[in-house]
């Protein structure tokens, strides 16, 4: 199994070493002009068989992780539809811009790619700035939605893999429900305006 994670993000990379550290194979992609000033990108970078283009960390993955800017977006469906995505598993990490005419990026990315293979929602409650947003480190879980069966299985397992607590949230529709909540949490920390970030906890009784 080869994991590739798209997006040179602050997600991406701690994702990225989280499950390296697992032993697990990763490849990176990133966009085309992307400056290694992070240390730890630098680091990835010293190796040839880490960091690649979007296309071919896509290529060369079984299960791919989209952990872009939104403004990179429509690049990463593009490589996206350049590679035979037959039996890959497309996990979706990102949210949308917060505005009057919120779209989810899920359906966006299903919409781009023309719906196959079915996409998965996972990690989106970190944001792409995980874990500067999470300094105390009190995030332990995160939440899933996607089409039932064998791979829905293959993401849970995979959320557990790094430490997380994986919260079944239905079908792909579900996705819509996730973006909003992260982006509630946002809207609360901007008008709390605290040096601070809001989370939510997840509590049965």
């Amino acid at each position: 199994m080869k994991l590739g994670i798209l997006g040179g993000t602050t997600l991406s990379k701690t994702l990225g070493n989280k499950y390296l550290s697992t032993g697990a194979n990763v490849v990176f992609g990133v966009r085309q002009g992307f400056e290694t000033v992070d240390v730890e990108w630098k680091i990835l970078n010293m190796f040839s068989d880490k960091v690649f283009s979007y296309k071919e960390a896509i290529d060369k993955s079984d299960i791919i992780l989209i952990c872009c800017e939104n403004e990179h977006l429509v690049k990463v469906c593009e490589a996206l539809k350049e590679v035979d995505l037959t039996d890959k598993l497309l996990i979706d990490c990102t949210n949308s811009a917060y505005n009057k005419y919120f779209y989810c990026n899920t359906t966006f990315i299903q919409e781009s790619i023309g719906g196959t293979p079915p996409i998965y929602k996972a990690f989106n409650n970190l944001g792409i700035d995980y874990p500067k947003s999470d300094v105390l480190g009190m995030i332990n879980e995160t939440y899933f939605c996607g089409e039932k069966g064998n791979d829905k299985c293959r993401v849970k397992k995979l959320i557990e893999l790094i430490g997380f607590k994986a919260i079944d949230a239905g079908e792909i529709e579900s996705a819509l429900l996730l973006e909003a909540f992260y982006h509630l949490k946002k809207e609360i920390t901007f008008t709390k305006r605290e040096n601070t970030d809001y989370h939510f906890k997840l509590i049965s009784f």
